[in-house]
This record gives C-alpha cells, sequence and structure tokens, in this order.
C-alpha cells in the first residue's frame, strides 16, 4: 500500500486530499499542528494523524519520523500547508511578512528536505506542491502571497530536474478559488483599521472577489487533482485546477501586460 504525507490536513483542500487518497486506498499522514482537535478524518480507515507544524523544523522531523515509522516509506508528499496574507504592501510589518513566507514557502522547503533522504534511498517518489493561480498571475491587494506562491512555482520546476536522476518527480498544482474557510481561518490581512491610504481599493478588490465565488471550487475537486498529479506518471510539472483558474490562466497568456493592466481595472470597476 502506497503511502501520503499530507500538510495542511485541518480542513479544506488537506482535509479532502487526505479522504481521497484514503478512499484510493492509499495510506495517509494527516498533519496538523493540532490533530487533537481533529473532527473530520479521525476514525477513517487509512489515515493517521501526526502532530506537524510547518515553521518548527523539530516539528517536521518529528512528523517524518513518526510517519516512516508507522508506514515504512513516503511515496507522495503532498505540501498544502499555507494561508494567504490580503492587503497593501506598505501597511505589512516584518512579522506579517516572515509569517507568509515562513508558512507558504520556507515550510515548505523544510518539509521537503525531510522526506527527500527517503525518497532517494528508496529511489521513488512523487512531491506535489500547492501553489495558486495567484502563482501564475495576479491580483490586487496580494503582493506577499503572490510572491510566495511565485516562488513555489519555480522552485518546484527547477527541483523537478534536479531529482529526475533518482526518480523522483515534482508536481506543482495551481487552484483557483476554493469554497472553503481560506478567506476566514486563513486569510490574514496587512492592516488593522480601515484608516489606510488604500482602503478604496481594498474595498473594491474584496467586492470583485466576491462576484466570482459563484465559480470557485470545491476542496474535493482539487483534491482530485492533486491525486491526478500525483499519480499519472507523466512528466507534466504544472496542473492548472479549476475552471476560474483554467479560464484565467488562459486568457492572461493571450495578454500583453498592458491588456492585463486594463482587465484588471476592469474587474475592479465591476465591468
Amino acid at each position: 500500500m502506497k503511502t501520503a504525507l499530507i500538510t495542511g490536513c485541518s480542513s479544506g483542500i488537506g482535509a479532502a486530499a487526505a479522504k481521497h487518497f484514503a478512499a484510493q486506498g492509499w495510506s495517509v499522514a494527516a498533519t496538523m499542528r493540532h490533530p487533537e482537535k481533529d473532527t473530520a478524518l479521525k476514525g477513517i480507515a487509512n489515515i493517521k494523524l501526526f502532530a506537524l507544524d510547518v515553521t518548527d523544523k523539530t516539528s517536521i522531523g518529528k512528523a517524518v519520523a513518526e510517519t516512516l515509522k508507522a508506514f515504512g516509506h513516503i511515496d507522495a508528499l503532498i505540501n498544502n500547508a499555507g494561508y494567504g496574507l490580503f492587503g497593501p504592501f506598505e501597511t505589512a510589518g516584518d512579522a506579517d511578512i516572515e509569517r507568509q513566507f515562513a508558512t507558504n514557502l520556507f515550510g515548505l522547503f523544510d518539509v521537503t528536505r525531510a522526506v527527500l533522504p527517503a525518497m532517494r534511498e528508496q529511489k521513488s517518489g512523487v512531491i506535489v506542491n500547492v501553489s495558486s493561480i495567484g502563482g501564475l498571475t495576479t491580483f490586487p491587494m496580494n503582493s506577499l502571497y503572490h510572491a510566495t506562491k511565485f516562488a513555489v512555482v519555480g522552485f518546484s520546476e527547477s527541483l523537478n530536474f534536479e531529482l529526475a536522476p533518482f526518480n523522483i518527480r515534482v508536481k506543482v498544482v495551481a487552484p483557483g478559488g476554493v469554497s472553503t474557510d481560506f478567506a476566514g481561518r486563513s486569510l490574514a490581512t496587512t492592516f488593522k483599521t480601515d484608516d489606510h491610504p488604500y482602503a478604496a481599493t481594498v474595498q473594491k478588490t474584496i467586492a470583485a472577489f466576491g462576484r466570482n465565488r459563484a465559480r470557485y471550487s470545491t476542496p474535493e475537486h482539487i483534491a482530485d487533482g492533486i491525486f491526478a498529479a500525483a499519480t499519472d506518471g507523466t512528466r507534466q510539472i504544472r496542473y492548472v485546477l479549476g475552471d476560474d483558474a483554467i479560464a484565467m490562466a488562459a486568457g492572461r497568456a493571450k495578454m500583453t501586460d498592458e491588456q492585463y493592466v486594463g482587465y484588471i481595472e476592469g474587474w475592479l470597476s465591476g465591468a
């Protein structure tokens, strides 16, 4: 039985991915910061819960060791843990910036590095890094989030080349909007009050995202795409997931920079 280690399984895409892999007959190491609080995955066949905080290297090493002890191998690593930081760059404090990069990027690095020795030894494995359509194109008020997600795409593509001699593949998935609590529990802002120079653009951006919510994918749809990326056996690296993301990526590829600026201006105004 193959084993997947998945980060960020407390809710949303991570929880859906854990259930999907288990339903397909995989053993799943479902990791989260506080497994004792879990109500979604506990008791499901093939799933074991492990404590893992991607910003804590000791926690990462312990979770990987416990997974290997429980299952003997890790065939797929799904780096899913992350959150969105929304708001103007100028109003972001050092702690805001450091936490965004520590979770979305440096944590992904550390989990990957912890798993690689076992994958190299077994001469097989696949790593699926969860980026975002926000790792391929941009929207207002998400500059720091975009910075991390663009980095995940570049990291994944380059890492795929260097791990190929060990029969380890690296994939990167770019979901669009997902109907989870990402905009609630998993969304942080760079501003504490509305009394800042960017308030009008913030409100326009929130309204624009709200108008698109009907097109968002379910966590289960994204989980299915992650499983496909992990198991298709192809040399494909990028996977754009969700109708909104597919349309956005295709549209952006056809636009000049000037045209895209105009598109975003219309998007903000509701045109």
